[in-house]
């Protein structure tokens, strides 16, 4: 692999033009570099940063190969790239992350047997390729989510199963074809790191970020998380051996759920920005779109240290759907808060839209701040998402998730079974 730097100057193609393509976009900007987009949508949230969009499918290898030949170097914002278009584009420029790692990703049962496969620590799943072996598996199982093997983000692609009656319904929904069929997980917290790796092997590693989903979606994203060492050591050693074990050349993403019982497991991986740490642009030494940049370009690794604890609350197309719309300037009122808009027209029932951000003295007052901002931006909308008492507050290092992981560890302790169905701060997604 050609270890030599892309400077400043150069041409960056990103295939897939949406917000994190946009983000990366601007963010090589400002670092210098052109930037070039494939997308198929010819109004995509990247357009009005790059030099040149062409409007194609995912799967035009033609199209790809056209963008890469006017490139220095590509990368992409969105997994689900068809392998013929990145094998066209790397004839022609350097892919980052390539087709193989790709490949495994973008196919969720691909991905969890790979991770199983290399042991790597999951849940349990199997394959269904049937109605009667979806119940089937929910009879062994129990409680299921059953998964679309491709796309389906933000909840959507989804199916969860209480019982095997559940099964027929399940299957129709998800289109009649082979799915993921994983057990439901009894989580405390989800968690995320973001790894970001040169071709020569050098790699860095996030401070892992602490989420919250509403129905599938992120609902806020907060750093530093702050759960006991043993946990954020394990997590911050698991997505670099998973990077290399892919040959990840840019970014991964690593989902992960700390189980009521003291697990660590891997959910799913993103092999791009991801929206877990967009909060990297106001927290982090340096954001997770400039380090796409340098990984790609083979540039020395920014510093990923957190250095102002920061959370983030997503802005989805509901805001702008009630009666009263959004009071940005009263919003912005909140210290150390900022407004992020993607620039995409026609706001939808769970379409990203933007984010807010927040800043603070510790991850509690960031959070705080980044939904108290989004409160008074909306209301309804806050309401609707549960978001409209005080913010939930976080279990601390030094508190009771500590201290009860520690006995675990120690063995003198029965199981931790986690917060109450009606604690606040139970993560209810699996």
């Amino acid at each position: 692999m050609n270890t030599s730097a892309i400077l400043p100057g150069a041409t960056i193609g990103i295939l897939g033009g949406g917000q994190l393509g946009r983000m990366t976009a601007m963010a090589a900007r400002s670092m210098g570099y052109d930037v070039h987009v494939l997308d198929p949508d010819p109004m995509c949230a990247a357009r009005a940063v790059a030099t040149q969009t062409l409007t194609a499918p995912f799967n035009d290898a033609e199209a790809a190969a056209r963008l890469a030949r006017a490139c220095d170097v590509i990368t992409l914002e969105i997994e689900q790239i068809s392998r013929a278009s990145l094998e066209a584009a790397a004839e022609f420029a350097p892919v980052h992350p390539g087709a193989d790692a790709v490949y495994i990703i973008q196919d969720r049962l691909r991905q969890k047997r790979w991770l199983s496969d290399n042991n790597f620590p999951v849940g349990a799943f199997r394959e269904a390729d049937s109605a009667d072996a979806l119940a089937a598996i929910v009879a062994e199982f129990g409680p299921s989510i059953a998964k679309a093997c491709h796309g389906g983000y933000d909840g959507r692609g989804q199916a969860r199963l209480s019982d095997a009656n559940a099964a027929v319904d399940a299957w129709k929904s998800l289109g009649q074809q082979p799915c993921l069929v994983e057990q439901r997980i009894d989580i405390a917290v989800e968690l995320s790191v973001l790894v970001a790796r040169r071709a020569n092997g050098e790699h860095v590693v996030y401070p892992p970020s602490r989420n919250h989903h509403t129905d599938g979606i992120l609902t806020w994203s907060v750093t530093p998380a702050e759960l006991p060492a043993s946990v954020l050591r394990s997590a911050e050693e698991l997505a670099p051996a998973i990077a290399k074990a892919l040959g990840i050349v840019g970014l991964l993403a690593v989902e992960l759920f700390l189980t009521t019982d003291g697990q660590l497991l891997v959910n799913e991986l993103a092999p791009r920005p991801h929206n877990t740490y967009h909060h990297t642009e106001r927290a982090s030494a340096t954001s997770q779109f400039e380090q796409l940049v340098r990984a790609v370009c083979n540039l020395p690794l920014g510093d990923p240290r957190v250095i102002a604890p920061g959370a983030i609350v997503n802005l989805l197309g509901d805001v702008w759907l009630h009666d009263t719309q959004p009071d940005i300037e009263f919003a912005l009122g909140v210290p150390a808060s900022r407004l992020h808009l993607y620039g995409k027209a026609g706001a939808r029932p769970g379409r990203k839209m933007g984010h807010l951000s927040a800043v603070g003295d510790s991850s509690q007052e960031a959070l705080s701040r980044v939904l108290a901002c989004y409160r008074r931006l909306s209301p309804a909308s806050a309401l609707a998402a549960g978001l409209s008492g005080p913010p939930p507050q976080l279990r601390a290092a030094d508190g009771a998730l500590s201290v009860e992981l520690a006995a675990v560890d120690r063995g003198n302790a029965a199981p931790w079974r986690g917060p109450e169905d009606n604690d606040t701060d139970r993560e209810d997604v699996g």
